[in-house]
C-alpha cells in the first residue's frame, strides 16, 4: 500500500479563535459547530495554542471561569503539531505517544493550515481493505 500523507486527510475548515477570545465564546464555537477544539492564532494566521474540549472538562472543574476570562488562560501552548507532508503513520504514533485526539496541521513557519483528529483516522481506517505491512 502506497503510504498516505496527512494532507489528504486533514480537515482545512479549522475553527480558530484568538488567545484573547473570553472562554465562553470558544465554548459556543465547540457546540455549535459539534467540534472537540479550537486552534488558537494570531493575526497572522500563526499557531499559538489549542482548546479542547477536555481542557473545558477542567474550567468547570475548577469553576474558575468568569466573565471576559481569555482563552489563553487555558490554551495548551506546546502544541504537537504535523505537516501536511507527515505520513498518517506517524501522526498516529504522535496521538498515541501524546495522548491527544486533535493535531494541528501546519506549514515550514507554522501557519496553521488543518486539523488532523482520531476522527479522521478512524474514518481512513475503516475505508482500508488490507493492512498496513509491517
Amino acid at each position: 500500500m502506497e503510504d498516505i500523507f496527512v494532507g489528504r486527510l486533514m480537515s482545512s475548515d479549522v475553527v480558530t479563535v484568538t488567545a484573547d477570545t473570553p472562554v465562553e465564546d470558544a465554548a459556543e464555537k465547540l457546540m455549535a459547530e459539534n467540534i472537540g477544539s479550537v486552534v488558537v492564532v494570531d493575526a497572522d494566521g500563526l499557531l499559538r495554542g489549542i482548546l479542547t474540549s477536555t481542557d473545558f472538562v477542567q474550567i468547570v472543574a475548577e469553576k474558575q471561569p468568569k466573565d471576559n476570562t481569555a482563552v489563553r488562560e487555558y490554551m495548551t501552548t506546546d502544541v504537537i503539531t504535523v505537516t501536511a507532508q507527515d505520513s498518517i503513520r506517524d501522526a498516529a504514533d504522535r496521538l498515541i505517544t501524546y495522548d491527544i485526539h486533535h493535531l494541528p496541521v501546519v506549514d515550514q513557519e507554522d501557519h496553521l493550515i488543518g486539523m488532523l483528529s482520531t476522527t479522521d483516522l478512524t474514518a481512513y481506517i475503516s475505508e482500508v481493505q488490507q493492512p498496513t505491512p509491517a
